[in-house]
């Protein structure tokens, strides 16, 4: 009750506004990942796939220094969301999974949510724990961050289901949904420490670059793919 009572709002608006500023991502991989499931089973992947994304982040927050440290682990999670990227662009409906149950269905898409949402997390969970190390108690940081993050879920639930409703009415949103990764890994990839380490300092400036570069390849991939398929 004591962190209720002499809770600070300002950092928790802070660690909401973080988590919804840099999470907007995070609500386009869920609507990707989602948008063929059956029309009944989407509320719940979103809330599975973002409940289990928040779980998984505040844990990473614990590590969030160190994190950053470790070399090539942003590469590795820029590699993988490519990869995502490129995969959730060229599911369709129609892929052959007919002989899937819709549970299994289901938790593929909250599998995927999850693994997405680790890869792109590094940042934003230093961003949060930078926001909650402002509270003078070291043992009431942690409980600035869970709530902050609880408190967000309806945010990014919402916004997911507005990705997919425009998925719906627009399609072309995948493949620009699927470029907003591949930029995001590019980004990783060149802002590596171990990457970093071994080709200098200078390649952060290709960071924007790797960015364009890599969204680009995985709209055209994932493009030529869909097309080689529908002509099958």
């Amino acid at each position: 009750m004591e962190f209720f009572t002499t809770i600070d709002w300002a950092v928790i608006a802070q660690i909401i506004m973080i988590d919804v500023l840099l999470g907007g991502d995070n609500a386009v991989v869920i609507a990707l990942a989602c948008r063929n499931l059956h029309p009944s089973q989407r509320r719940r992947g979103i809330m599975w796939g973002t409940v289990g994304a928040i779980i998984l982040r505040i844990i990473l927050v614990i590590f969030a220094v160190t994190l950053l440290k470790i070399p090539f682990l942003k590469f590795t999670g820029g590699i993988l969301l490519l990869w995502i990227g490129y995969k959730l662009m060229v599911e369709t409906a129609d892929d052959g999974d007919h002989e899937l149950e819709a549970s299994d269905k289901l938790w593929t898409a909250v599998k995927t949510i999850i693994v997405a949402d680790i890869a792109m997390s590094v940042d934003n969970v230093i961003a949060i724990a930078g926001a909650a190390g402002q509270v003078d108690a070291a043992h009431h940081q942690f409980g600035y961050i869970v709530f902050g993050l609880l408190v967000s879920i309806p945010l990014i639930v919402g916004g997911s289901q507005i990705v997919l409703y425009l998925i719906d009415r627009f399609p072309i949103i995948v493949t620009f949904g699927a470029g907003l990764l591949g930029w995001i890994a590019g980004g990783m990839i060149f802002t590596d420490p171990g990457l970093i380490q071994y080709l200098g300092n200078y390649i952060e400036a290709y960071s924007t670059v790797a960015g364009v570069v890599a969204a680009l390849s995985v709209m055209s991939l994932g493009e030529l793919t869909k097309r080689n398929k529908q002509k099958k």
